[in-house]
Order: structure tokens, then C-alpha cells, then sequence
């Protein structure tokens, strides 16, 4: 009778965490159906969670990325520290941009707010969206302190029992190019935090609890046990491996050490590159949001993203390298560095467990600020027609690397997760027209699987007018690697459509009548291309994705005038001569 009452005991704790990550996940949805900014209602950045009373996470919302919910997941400690629990009120936000205490640069606001039932404060729901203008230079790399980036907000209170803190407000609408839509995304993360609280209070209230101890206790037990037994299937050892950044004066090397133990992996980061003087660099608290994924994506992707779930995976990042910014150093394009640790981790735990990893993908998002009006190069004062100001920011990824078993996936944001935007979106809100948004043949790496496709795009001022962008492009000078024989995915490109190349990183003009061409990379391929399919060659090449010329050269596979299969030439071809790559 006391087995079965425990079992029973067992599965209501867990119908009660499947329904907490409901609640958080309708968080997520509010923010969605709420915000001002298109890099939230469109694309997705963004993070919700719940928490106990000491700040650790309990359930995560499904929609968001790793670099603000594990950032996050750090955060709320921040708060508490500055507010504790017992001095906070029913109604009460609190909010903060800090790199530091946040989740990497001055475009993402966190806000936390009480939740309270039967009278007694029981947790904190917790956010994170990024916002399009934060004043200051925008974003972009070209800063060189995290003060010529925009607006530094320390933790504060921007409601007092539901009371809106009215200097904070001005402030914060002074400070930006956007002041509607900045505090409008405001009021959103508020409104979403209290969607989570009023349902976090009517489940209490089904389940007829008091708090959220019990459920606490059995999640973290539950998710620290499934994790280090995850851990314990990875053999034990010490694995190695760099990667290269494209840099913004010079190149940038990530190096990593990873120790696999019995219930723990830790990473060293010695040998990583240095500190940079623009805003490449990142915090510390992001470097372990990302590498903390990329870890356990591969050893316990199926395993609920929490506090405890998290705790095994330790990192040393040395002082004074890029993954341990201090203040005041320049952050803004953070993700850019730290979007290749996933890619990192991967390298060395593909000499533990090969299988279970993927090749190297176009990793960073390619997301161009784009901002136009007469402030853009001081030519409002002029008689030349100049577009309306504007600011607007677009998401927009490359390929992703293949697995042994798939192909990688054609312009997916890995490891952001966000959305790629539509075009009509971006249209709608700023004067540029994209002409021109597609598949980007042929740059997917070789392989036996096949790396994911980039995307080829065009933009333009409306009536070719001018407009500035502020680059913040990677994988041009390092295209994505493949693993086991396979090739590298095609590298990016950013220049002009009549011909210019433009840097990779940096603040530029797009002069009148010219537009922006953006070339994104593919993803890395996995293993021999020479034992890929050969039916599967075929239809790459009638899909255009892969040429005829490579068909023959590098997979080994020669077609027939229909294009189809020629077996007797491809088993001669493939029986000949080394893939050539």
C-alpha cells in the first residue's frame, strides 16, 4: 500500500512539473503576443522562467535561447541579492540590461517579479528579450566600452506594487531612438512575468499547495540524478579543441579542455585568445550559457533545462581572455564570439562519443542593424532626399552542420534557436526593401551527409536610397569545418551587389542606389562525400543544391543526361582516384 501510494505520490509530481513548463511557456506566449520589438514577436529572443525563493531555475519555458535562459538562470541570484525575497511586494518588477548581471550586452533586459499565494511570497517568474535600440552607437561592434553602447541599467524597481516608477520611464525614453516601442517591450516583459504568476497561483491552487518546495526538491533530485547518469555513459578522459574566430582587427582562437569525469564535466578555456578593444567580447555568465548547451545538447538533450540539470557542467574561463569580459569592456556583439562554443564543446566530445555530435554550421546569427535618416551620414541638413529615420534589426541564419545520420538543416539558427524573420515584417517597419531572400546553392560542406544550405539576400533603402549597416559577420575567413572527411561548408560573404566587399564587422554605409549582399555560410558536411548515397547526389543536383562539376568530382557520382545515376560510371568513379575536396 505505502509503494503504491509513493508511486502515485511520483506521477503527480510529475504531471505538476509537465504542467509548470506549461505556465512558463504561456509566459513565453504573452511576451510574444505583447512586444513592440520584431526581434521578439517575430523572431523568438527571448527567455521565461520560474524560480525558487533562492533564485534557481525550476522550469524554462520551450520557446527561447540558450544564451538568455542559462544566462538567465544566473540572474535572479543578482536580484535577490540587491532585493531580497522579504522586501519584495505583490506587484512589484524589477529590471536590468546589465551585461554583467544579465545576459551579455546592453540590448537584453531581464525583469523578475514576485509571485505570491495565500499571502506569502512562493517564487519568482523571470524574463529576457532583446530590444532593438538601446541609444548609444547601437548595436554593433565599433564601441570600445560597454558605455559608448547605450543605456546602462542597474537593477531597480520599474513598478512598485503595480505602480509604475515614472522617473525610471524617463529615463528610459530619453535614452533610445525608439522610446514607444522601448516601453512597450517594458510593460510586455511585466505583463508576461504576471500571465506566469496568476497561473503558477491557480495551479497551486488545483494541486492544493501551500509553496513549491516539494516540487523543487523532486525536480532537482530527479534532474541532477538523470544528468550525472547521462555523464556517466560519456567514456571518461580529457579532450581538446580550438576553433577560429573571423575577429575584428585580427582572428581570435577559442581553445577548450574538456574533463569528462564520472558525474561531472568540466571545461578549461586556457589558451583562448585574449581581450579584445571592440565589442566582441564576452561575459563570463554567457560563456557558460552557451558552453553549458553545447555540452549537454549532445550528453542529456532530453533532460528538462533547470538549475539542477545545469550544475554538472562546471568551466574555468580564465582572466583576461574574450570569454571573461570584465567591466567596462565592449559587449554589444557578444553572441558573436559566443555562438561557436556550442561548436567548440562538440569538438571535443566528437572524440568521445562521435556519433552523437554534429559538424561544425554557420553558428552565429547573421543579424544586420540596419538604421537610415538624415543622422546616418549628416546629410539631413542637405537638399538630397534622405530616408525617414529608422532602426531596425533582422534575424537571419546560415546552415547547420550534419549529423552522421542527417543532413544539416538549411538556414536554421543554431544555436540561438530563434526564428528566421520574414521579410514582410521587416518591410513593414522600416523603409528597406529586401529584393532578394533564398536558398544559397552549392554551400552546403560535402559529405556523406550533406551540410545545411546559407541564404543569399539583398537589401535596399526604398528608392535606392541611402542606409547604413552595422555589420557583425563571422565565418568569412573561417568557414564551418566538417567532421570524419567531410568538407567545410561554403564561408560568407558581405559586400556590395555591384561588386564592392565590404568588412565583416563594423558600422558602413550602403550608398545611394546600391544595395546589400550577404552571402551566408553552410554548414560543414559528415564523413567521405564519396559514400554518400548516390541517388541522393542525383536529387541534390536536380534541386540545384549541389552542381553537376561537384557531383563528379568530389561525391563521385556521374549522371546520365536525364540526371539521373550513371551506376556503371559512378562504381568506376568511386572505385578510382581520392575525393577531392
Amino acid at each position: 500500500m505505502e509503494k503504491a501510494e509513493s508511486q502515485l505520490a511520483a506521477i503527480q509530481r510529475q504531471v505538476m512539473w509537465n504542467r509548470l513548463i506549461a505556465v512558463v511557456e504561456e509566459q513565453a506566449q504573452v511576451m510574444i503576443r505583447t512586444a513592440f520589438s520584431t526581434t521578439v514577436r517575430e523572431a523568438g529572443d527571448l527567455s521565461a522562467g520560474v524560480f525558487d525563493l533562492q533564485g534557481r531555475m525550476m522550469a524554462q519555458a520551450v520557446t527561447g535561447t540558450p544564451g538568455h535562459v542559462n544566462a538567465m538562470s544566473e540572474s535572479v541570484g543578482h536580484f535577490l541579492a540587491k532585493f531580497p525575497a522579504d522586501t519584495m511586494r505583490p506587484g512589484d518588477h524589477f529590471i536590468t540590461n546589465d551585461p554583467w548581471l544579465g545576459t551579455g550586452h546592453l540590448h537584453d533586459f531581464t525583469v523578475v517579479t514576485p509571485a505570491f499565494h495565500r499571502g506569502r511570497m512562493i517564487g519568482l517568474l523571470a524574463n529576457t528579450a532583446h530590444v532593438i535600440d538601446v541609444g548609444g552607437l547601437g548595436m554593433g561592434p565599433d564601441g570600445r566600452s560597454v558605455f559608448e553602447e547605450g543605456m546602462y541599467i542597474p537593477i531597480v524597481r520599474c513598478f512598485s506594487e503595480g505602480k509604475a516608477n515614472e522617473t525610471f520611464f524617463d529615463i528610459l525614453r530619453a535614452g533610445t531612438r525608439l522610446p514607444v516601442e522601448l516601453e512597450g517591450d517594458v510593460y510586455s516583459l511585466c505583463a508576461c512575468n504576471d500571465a506566469g504568476a496568476r497561473r503558477l497561483t491557480q495551479m497551486l491552487e488545483e494541486f492544493d499547495l501551500d509553496g513549491l518546495e516539494t516540487l523543487a526538491t523532486f525536480i532537482f533530485d530527479s534532474s541532477r540524478r538523470a544528468t550525472e547518469a547521462a555523464i556517466a555513459t560519456i567514456p571518461p578522459g580529457i579532450y581538446a579543441s580550438t576553433i577560429c574566430s573571423d575577429g575584428y582587427d585580427e582572428p581570435i582562437t577559442l581553445a577548450a579542455e574538456m574533463h569528462v569525469g564520472a558525474t561531472e564535466i568540466a571545461v578549461d578555456f586556457s589558451g583562448t585568445s585574449g581581450l579584445s578593444t571592440r565589442g566582441i567580447n564576452v561575459p563570463a555568465s554567457y560563456c557558460r550559457a552557451y558552453a553549458c548547451f553545447g555540452i549537454k545538447v549532445v550528453v542529456a538533450p532530453e533532460i528538462p533545462n533547470n538549475w539542477a540539470s545545469l550544475a554538472p557542467f562546471r568551466m574555468m574561463i580564465p582572466e583576461g581572455c574574450i570569454l571573461n569580459a570584465p567591466r567596462p569592456y565592449p559587449v554589444a556583439v557578444r553572441h558573436v564570439t559566443g555562438q561557436l562554443l556550442p561548436d567548440l564543446m562538440m569538438g571535443c566530445l566528437y572524440q568521445a562519443v562521435p556519433d552523437q555530435v554534429a559538424a561544425e554550421g554557420s553558428s552565429c546569427l547573421w543579424n544586420p542593424p540596419l538604421r537610415g535618416g538624415g543622422g546616418v551620414s549628416g546629410r539631413g541638413g542637405d537638399k538630397r532626399r534622405v530616408l525617414p529615420d529608422f532602426e531596425v534589426i533582422t534575424f537571419n541564419s546560415g546552415g547547420t552542420g550534419a549529423r552522421r545520420g542527417f543532413d544539416g538543416l538549411d538556414a536554421t539558427a543554431f544555436p540561438s534557436g530563434v526564428r528566421t524573420m520574414p521579410v514582410e515584417a521587416t518591410e513593414n517597419v522600416a523603409p528597406v526593401v529586401i529584393w532578394r531572400k533564398e536558398l544559397r546553392p552549392h554551400s552546403g560542406g560535402p559529405g556523406r551527409t550533406r551540410g545545411g544550405l546559407g541564404q543569399i539576400m539583398e537589401i535596399a533603402g526604398q528608392d535606392d536610397l541611402e542606409f547604413a549597416c552595422n555589420a557583425l559577420f563571422d565565418r568569412i575567413a573561417n568557414p564551418p569545418r566538417g567532421r570524419d572527411g567531410g568538407g567545410a561548408g561554403a564561408a560568407g560573404y558581405v559586400g556590395l551587389v555591384s561588386g564592392k566587399t565590404l568588412r565583416t564587422k563594423g558600422f558602413q554605409i550602403i550608398p545611394d542606389g546600391e544595395r546589400l549582399l550577404l552571402l551566408m555560410p553552410g554548414g560543414g558536411g559528415f564523413g567521405d562525400p564519396a559514400t554518400r548515397a548516390a541517388e541522393a547526389v542525383a536529387h541534390d543536383v536536380r534541386a540545384g543544391v549541389v552542381s553537376a562539376e561537384d557531383a563528379r568530382d568530389i561525391y563521385k557520382v556521374v549522371l546520365d543526361a536525364k540526371g539521373g545515376v550513371d551506376p556503371e560510371h559512378t562504381a568506376k568513379a568511386r572505385q578510382q582516384g581520392e575525393t577531392r575536396i
